[in-house]
């Protein structure tokens, strides 16, 4: 009977070990994260760098800008190629105080990303911008 009793013992407590362990399906579901950058400006004075994350509702672009002269701004373009339609869409942001800066963008579902850094004033970039760098290429 004791030994029974031992063997239905042992198999519940790991059947309840089992069952604690396991991961809940919300963990499962966290987005996929790609790092890019850092992209510097021509000059060298504007940094970019961030994340690309895939979500239920399309994908997030977000990172830093970084200031390294205290004269002008440092720019960030993300261009970014809609799956919808199509078309080529921008956003742009800026930083101009020595430091870095940080910038968020929704760009929905989207074939492919691309950023570039610039430096300029408040108004505008001005030049000494970088090229166009591919931080995001659907199925690749």
């Amino acid at each position: 009977m004791r030994t029974g009793l031992r063997v239905l013992l042992g198999l519940t407590a790991a059947a309840a070990l089992t069952l604690g362990g396991s991961t809940p399906a919300s963990a499962a579901a966290d987005p996929s994260v790609w790092r890019w950058g850092p992209i510097y400006s021509g000059d060298g004075h504007a940094e970019a760098r961030g994340k690309v994350a895939a979500g239920q509702s399309g994908f997030v672009v977000y990172g830093t800008l970084e200031d390294t002269r205290g004269s002008g701004c440092s720019w960030v373009h993300v261009r970014y190629l809609s799956a919808q339609n199509g078309r080529w869409r921008t956003a742009s942001y800026y930083n101009c105080v020595p430091g870095s800066g940080s910038f968020r963008k929704n760009v929905g579902g989207v074939l492919q990303i691309k950023a570039k850094a610039c430096r300029g004033n408040s108004s505008r970039p001005t030049g000494w911008c970088s090229r166009w760098k591919t931080i995001y290429t659907q199925g690749g």
